[in-house]
């Protein structure tokens, strides 16, 4: 699977190797494109999968703030429920095309 924004694809790897949780992928960080991702400090704690990371993409000159996250330590009860270590993985918002 591909994350793409505006036409630039930030993100590939196998369906097998991403995570879907609650509607959304979660791509590996390995799978990431190099100097896509820079930390955005917008603070966020999810009930059950834990401290959230946001970040900032940028592609060239687009730029979309707080366009990803990732939980770099999810709750342990939150890996059970997955079923699968999402540690790092990254998700993207509406304004990147997964698929």
């Amino acid at each position: 699977m591909k994350a793409v924004l505006n036409g630039t694809v930030i993100a590939e790897a196998p369906e097998s190797d991403l995570v879907s949780i609650e509607g959304n992928w979660y791509f590996p960080p390995s799978s990431i494109a190099d100097g896509v991702l820079a930390e955005s400090p917008t603070p966020y704690t999810c009930p059950w999968k834990g401290e959230c990371q946001y970040y900032h993409l940028k592609t060239g000159q687009d730029a979309v703030k707080d366009g990803a996250w990732a939980y770099p330590t999810p709750y342990p009860t939150a890996i059970d429920r997955v079923g699968r270590d999402f540690a790092g993985f990254v998700a993207f918002g509406r304004d990147v095309q997964v698929g």
